[in-house]
């Protein structure tokens, strides 16, 4: 019964608790009340109770807290007759002995404690249990280096018959012996390799507080070593696939995939894995070689398909997110994209392929008609998901919107909006007639429905909608009107519409009328934006290194910043300057989100990824 028990029962039976109840029920308060001084570090007060509860129960449990508030209060000389009367009590037990061993190093007498501990690793016995109960006597006084030796020695005891890696891991990774930790969640591996998943998982957790990337180094090393002396063993190959994931080092994932792909006669899986991975990573040129690679496999290949698809999005998205995208480039994708519907068909495996030329022809080569012709076409391919179908909707709106049909757009997206009310899809196609309401400068409406999207399962739509509702709420005039935001809205319209020269005076307008200027960062970011998709790379540099310098504590500054840097790095082509800024925004800007990337770029560019 619980103490809260016992005292429901007194009170409502007050006439049979016996001595025996009333003792345990007083023993139960006074070692709560215990407990709660040892919380508050009121030692002089827990100690007390503890006493007299070990004199009363001499158990473990007791003996512990007691001898913690005598050490506590450094009163050492009444810890060790404690300790030594537990071993009198209790001679077959070494973990008093490693108390008193303890007790030795708190009182300055470093040569005694020694010995004793010596003597008690010496004492242990070929029994997993007695080998357990000693490394966690010395454990449990964080004394790392006994514990160690004491699975060691149980080690050799047991003629490696229980060779106690997981116990050692552990405790390497406690006392920062990295390299050693690896080594023996490696050998549990080589030796039990049904234990994939869990070495993952401890090395996953111990990667997770990597913040320098030591471990991560130290783990690719001994991967490496391993897997040129023991290529047979694929266990060590998959770890470095899964590593160079974590590492978001995907160059070096291919690598590995394609190895165990040819070794181990995958059939194209790790390949396909690490292709998408690739490409949501947004390392098209890896995504693009990885999809190659399935692609000469053949149409029989069941990721043919897919891999023409993948390499097409890949090829697509690093031209349009790039700051090279060539016409000459384009119409060459134009065409790989129609060949491939050719080969294809169009059906409802097809209309991604589809949607995509759509997307190109429409915002890219102005080739409206045929952009809109295809996806009604889509439409009325059967058996298409409803999903896919609704996102073809989208697009369709987009490109409504795109041309200035804003009624068009709208329907559209309240279509899709109604038939998928509670998935993602749903709440896209609210954000997309959320943000074409802010476009048109229908402010209010916009946010209303901006602050639904706040709480949306999506944490990308949610984002993007908190982002856009603070965009309106942080920048109404002081008369409470929006004619400063008003501009600056048109003129994200404009840059949608790719109307760019319009949309720089649209932004001039604001500046030059005096209004709102809480502006001033989204509109000088706004303008860089313009100056990248027009090549006009130093404009956009300096641009961007204004709002840094200016606006350094505002909201965009982190990103203004990260955008500098890749700029310097793939167009400008000055390493040094990108590595400088990547590090700046590291030191700077900690909680940014874009400081794991940065850190990754750092990395790359000062050649710690070099295969």
């Amino acid at each position: 019964m619980t103490t809260s028990g016992l005292n429901l029962y007194s009170q409502v039976f007050p006439e049979v608790i016996t001595p025996e109840v009333r003792q345990k029920q007083e023993e139960q308060e006074k070692e709560k009340l215990a407990f709660q001084y040892y919380g508050s570090k009121d030692y002089e007060k827990a100690l007390e109770l503890f006493r007299d509860l070990y004199n009363k129960q001499p158990t473990h449990h007791h003996y512990t807290y007691y001898l913690y508030c005598l050490t506590a209060l450094d009163q050492y000389t009444e810890a060790e007759k404690l300790v030594r009367s537990k071993m009198k009590d209790e001679p077959g037990s070494y973990r008093y002995e490693v108390d008193l061993g303890y007790i030795y190093l708190l009182t300055d007498k470093p040569e005694k404690a020694t010995r004793i501990f010596d003597e008690v690793v010496d004492k242990v016995k070929p029994n997993q249990a007695n080998i357990n109960e000693i490394a966690n006597a010395f454990m449990s006084r964080q004394l790392y280096e006994y514990t160690i030796k004491t699975y060691l020695h149980g080690r050799e005891l047991l003629q490696y018959t229980y060779p106690f890696h997981q116990e050692l891991a552990r405790i390497y990774e406690l006392s920062g012996n990295y390299g050693a930790m690896i080594e023996e969640y490696l050998d549990l591996l080589e030796q039990n390799p049904s234990q994939l998943e869990y070495v993952q998982n401890r090395f996953q957790n111990a990667l997770d507080r990597d913040i320098d990337d030591k471990i991560s180094d130290l783990l690719r090393e001994s991967l490496l070593k391993r897997n040129q002396r023991n290529p047979e063993n694929r266990y060590y190959g998959e770890m470095l696939l899964w590593l160079s994931v974590q590492r978001r080092d995907f160059e070096f994932a291919l690598i590995q995939a394609r190895s165990l792909d040819t070794r181990f006669s995958e059939g194209g899986m790790l390949v396909f894995s690490v292709a998408n991975l690739s490409l949501a990573n947004k390392d098209y040129d890896i995504a693009i070689e990885a999809f190659a690679y399935l692609i000469k496999k053949g149409p029989l290949n069941p990721y043919y398909s897919e891999s023409v698809t993948g390499s097409l999005q890949a090829k697509f998205l690093r031209i349009t997110d790039g700051y090279n995208d060539k016409l000459s480039e384009l119409q060459s994708l134009q065409q790989e994209y129609q060949d491939a519907i050719a080969e294809l068909g169009k059906n409802a495996r097809t209309v991604v392929l589809m949607r995509d030329l759509a997307h190109l022809q429409a915002f890219y080569l102005n080739q409206l008609n045929e952009s809109l012709e295809l996806l009604e076409e889509a439409l009325g391919i059967p058996g298409v998901p409803e999903n896919l179908k609704a996102e073809i909707k989208l697009e369709l709106g987009d490109i409504y919107l795109f041309v200035g049909e804003v009624w068009e757009a709208s329907l559209l997206y309240s279509q899709v909006e109604k038939a998928n009310k509670n998935d993602p899809t749903g709440h896209e196609a609210k954000f997309r007639n959320a943000r074409l309401s802010y476009f048109i400068g229908e402010f209010d409406w916009a946010k209303a429905q901006l602050d639904v999207l706040k709480a949306a399962t999506s944490k990308l739509i949610a984002n993007d909608a908190m982002e856009l509702a603070l965009l309106i709420t942080d920048n109404m005039d002081p008369d409470s009107t929006y004619t400063g935001l008003a501009y600056y809205s048109r003129a994200d319209l404009l840059i949608y519409r790719g109307q760019d020269s319009l949309a720089v005076i649209t932004l001039d307008s604001i500046s030059m009328l005096g209004l709102y200027h809480s502006l001033d960062d989204d509109v000088l970011y706004s303008k860089a934006g313009i100056y990248i998709r027009n090549k006009n790379y130093l404009l956009a540099d300096s641009t961007l290194a204004k709002i840094v310098r200016d606006y350094k504590y505002d909201i965009l500054a982190d990103n203004a910043l990260f955008r500098r840097a890749d700029l310097q790095a793939a167009t400008l082509n000055n390493k040094t300057m990108a590595m400088e800024l990547y590090q700046q925004l590291i030191l700077d800007y900690p909680g940014s989100l874009f400081t794991t990337e940065a850190r990754k770029r750092y990395r790359q560019l000062r050649g710690d990824f070099i295969n």
